[in-house]
């Protein structure tokens, strides 16, 4: 997932500034899209995935140089922010619609006189999620990485 989020489209493209905050929700972003998928197909999301992509980034908060209190809040805070997206990210029951609101709020630069940015924004996701909904669940978090802007 964290490649995904490493996309030059988001940087060049919509031009979103290259913080750490702002990969941790374009990864949060990918991986609520992808257990989406998995809760439309009626498929369990592995626990161990789930387990290795937190542990990750608590890694990478170590590698930042975070201390174990630190690294604990921001981690606390992590998970509210990742809960807050994944119940929230598809305003849709048909199909899906990224939830503006969810997307302006983790994405503040996208409002008022950047609509056309939130449009390239919601089209990269709805398109990610298609992509998502086409693959084996037992190879998509493998194969999400293929996927492309066109």
């Amino acid at each position: 997932m964290l490649f995904l989020s490493r996309n030059l489209f988001f940087y060049n493209k919509i031009k979103l500034k290259d913080t750490f905050e702002t990969r941790i929700y374009l990864t949060f972003f990918h991986f609520s899209i992808i257990l989406t998928v998995f809760k439309i197909k009626k498929v369990n999301f592995p626990q161990k995935n789930y387990d290795h992509f937190f542990h990750c980034i608590e890694n990478d908060l170590r590698e930042l140089g975070f201390g174990d209190v630190s690294v604990n809040k921001k981690m606390k805070d992590m998970n509210k922010i990742f809960y807050d997206i994944l119940l929230k990210i598809n305003k849709s029951n048909n199909d899906f619609e990224i939830n503006k609101d969810l997307v302006l709020k983790y994405f503040e630069y996208l409002q008022d006189s950047n609509l056309d940015k939130y449009d390239l924004f919601a089209q990269y996701f709805t398109k990610f999620y298609h992509f998502c909904f086409e693959l084996n669940p037992k190879t998509m978090i493998k194969d999400a990485i293929k996927f492309k802007v066109t």
